[in-house]
């Protein structure tokens, strides 16, 4: 048996027409968009496929990326009796993999991201919050000139996603980050793109959601880990429900330590799978890690494919 990662991906991974293969052609599919649809009251069927504005809004972004996800691993596992080495998800993707390892219910997931995406977003409320794309930079340099525009500017912004060798997503007041592009243009970065995102997400400005997003974990889930999860905060596995409780809501402030997971698990896993809308995390494994094959499974065609290729 291969070492699999499973892994799963976080918000910007949506897009219209997402999981719409998998609703047509797979009964199961179909029960889980109807009972996650009644738990939050919302018709995913017309969130994911037809052209609408909330798809955008983090509240509706996060439960349809995490529901397509699911719905991809769950179609695998039953065409597939693979067993996991560990999981690991990017940002909202983290939540995700608590679902497959089972120590979270895909229809409690569903509700408890819709209050994630809430939670998050009444926290920058009033607030100009947002991101910024770096391209070309080194990590230590990003850093540094973070920590000095906190420091000597009083500026709010954090390094929040490390996605691979010269792409570093930073968070906070959107005035200061872009106070600060041409500083970063001038110490080498090819591009500084800010995002079109009202949130900054995992940087102290989301520090009033820990709270009620601990007490919804809580409430939700269980110890029921049948393999580790790789945590976006300190690149090591978990597989109790306690220091979930903490890791989780501790990387709504903390940065996204992807690229670094991908390389503490290379002497772990021999590939990865990939379950949801699109391959943006099989793009970022394979310019951080080359040995390290990745399948992914977004629809029915490649689902079979990853089926065959692991049979």
């Amino acid at each position: 048996m291969k070492k699999i990662a499973m892994i799963f991906p976080g918000q910007g991974s949506q897009a219209v027409g997402m999981g719409k293969d998998f609703y047509e052609n797979s009964e199961l599919a179909r029960e889980m968009f109807d009972k996650a649809g009644a738990r939050i009251g919302v018709d995913f069927k017309e969130l994911m496929f037809e052209e609408n504005e909330k798809l955008a809004q983090t509240a509706y972004t996060q439960p349809a990326i995490l529901l397509v996800s699911i719905i991809a691993f769950k179609l695998f596992e039953r065409a597939h009796n693979v067993k996991p080495t560990l999981f690991l998800g990017h940002s909202l993707g983290e939540l995700t993999a608590l679902c497959a390892t089972g120590a979270l219910d895909y229809v409690d997931a569903v509700e408890l991201v819709h209050k994630r995406g809430t939670l998050m977003q009444a926290a920058c409320e009033g607030v100009d919050a947002g991101m910024m794309a770096l391209v070309g930079l080194e990590d230590s340099i990003v850093e540094q000139i973070c920590t000095d525009a906190r420091n000597k500017e009083n500026k709010s912004v954090w390094p929040a996603n490390y996605n691979q060798d010269g792409q570093l997503v930073i968070a906070g007041l959107k005035p200061d980050l872009v106070a600060l592009e041409d500083t970063f243009k001038e110490a080498g970065a090819k591009r500084a793109i800010l995002l079109n995102m009202s949130v900054a997400s995992h940087c102290p400005l989301l520090a009033s959601a820990q709270a009620p997003l601990k007490a919804e974990l809580e409430r939700m889930m269980t110890d029921s880990f049948v393999a580790p999860i790789v945590s976006n905060v300190t690149a090591h596995p978990y597989e109790t429900k306690q220091q979930a409780l903490e890791l989780v809501v501790e990387q709504l402030v903390k940065p996204v330590l992807y690229k670094q997971s991908i390389v503490a698990i290379k002497d772990d896993v021999e590939m990865a799978v990939e379950f949801g809308q699109g391959v943006v995390l099989k793009g970022l494994n394979r310019r951080i890690n080359k040995e390290m094959k990745t399948l992914n499974v977004s629809d029915m065609a490649s689902l079979a494919k990853a089926v065959e290729e692991l049979s």
